[in-house]
């Protein structure tokens, strides 16, 4: 059995998408990031860099979505989630890391922009300089994931992968920026077609996510 490390919203949506999809026996423990939990000694037993999401097989631990998801998909062959050519594969993990090294990151920047400034005391225009920009960049990384969606069904092309769960977490969160996530038509349409999926859909409900709502 996996035990999957997550909180609801968060980037840990992936692998909750990605287990549920390739039918996993796993246990999704909910780790309450308001509250700081992540923070505890505890937790930090699990992730010394008390994030989420982290996976848990046996007695070993695998955390970074950017790890996670090829190892899940990988565990579930007959899934069909993983791109059979090297190269395409590549690709895929390449996607994976991009989303996780440059779209994250300046979410962050947009979120929470008091913590690269410093702190709550910085500045307030130093924070909003900073809140602008990872807005704008932000933004522009959504425009580019549009712009890969072009004329694809799912992120890779025809083959639906673990890349897509992760790339529907930033659909949400541009949402919650309220950006004008309905301009970017590809993006939403294929935002669309991954609603109409039963195992992100029973996933989104399980975490009370927005963009249900919102759909």
């Amino acid at each position: 059995m996996f035990v999957l490390y997550y909180s609801p919203g968060s980037c840990s949506t992936a692998a909750h998408i990605l287990l549920e999809e390739c039918g996993a026996d796993y246990q999704a423990k909910r780790v309450n990031l308001a509250a700081g939990e992540q923070r505890t000694e505890e937790y930090r037993k699990i992730n010394i860099h008390g994030k989420v999401p982290a996976l848990e097989i046996g007695d070993r631990i695998i955390t970074q979505n950017a790890a996670i998801l090829p190892f899940i998909s990988g565990q579930f062959p007959e899934s069909n989630f993983t791109p059979p050519d090297p190269i395409d594969y590549a690709k895929c993990v390449e996607l994976v890391g991009w989303l996780a090294s440059a779209v994250h990151p300046a979410f962050g920047l947009a979120l929470h922009p008091e913590r690269p400034a410093g702190g709550e005391d910085i500045d307030e225009s130093t924070i909003d300089l900073i809140s602008k920009n990872g807005h704008n960049i932000f933004w522009n990384n959504l425009s580019e994931i549009n712009d890969r969606l072009e004329g694809k069904t799912w992120v890779m092309g025809p083959q639906y992968t673990f890349a897509d769960p992760y790339a529907l977490v930033f659909y949400a969160w541009g949402k919650r920026l309220e950006q004008p996530m309905s301009q970017l038509e590809n993006y939403t349409a294929w935002k669309d077609r991954m609603l109409e999926r039963p195992a992100v859909r029973r996933v989104l409900e399980r975490e009370n996510s927005a963009l249900l709502k919102a759909a």
